[in-house]
């Protein structure tokens, strides 16, 4: 047992090279493009959210004037889960930089 605790604490660590790749901007044709395309779908998934957020808070109002609490509270989670998804739209790109800055501190 302790022979072979002693042969692996002898024996050479490895340590991984230092490879440092960065994200090219340029590498690829169309990427300004691509761009273009994201900036467009992060605005249209905005523009629907707000759509979106205004149909359930009048499905709320309809539902809280009508005593049909069914509906007020599926107008509730509504208004809760596209606020939740206006915040991850325009919150998108912050988030990819944040995982991303951590991937590269790993």
């Amino acid at each position: 047992m302790f022979d072979l605790l002693a042969n692996v604490m002898s024996a050479p660590l490895l340590v991984p090279m230092d490879i440092n790749i960065d994200p090219n901007t340029n590498g690829l044709p169309g990427i300004n493009q691509l761009r273009t395309i994201v900036g467009a779908v992060m605005t249209i998934g905005l523009i629907l959210s707000v759509l979106a957020l205004i149909v359930t808070a009048i499905v709320w109002g309809f539902g809280a004037n009508s005593s049909n609490p069914h509906l007020a509270s599926r107008g509730k989670i509504g208004v809760l889960v596209y606020c939740g998804a206006a915040v991850i739209c325009g919150a998108s790109v912050t988030l990819i930089n944040f995982f991303w800055n951590v991937g590269q501190s790993v």
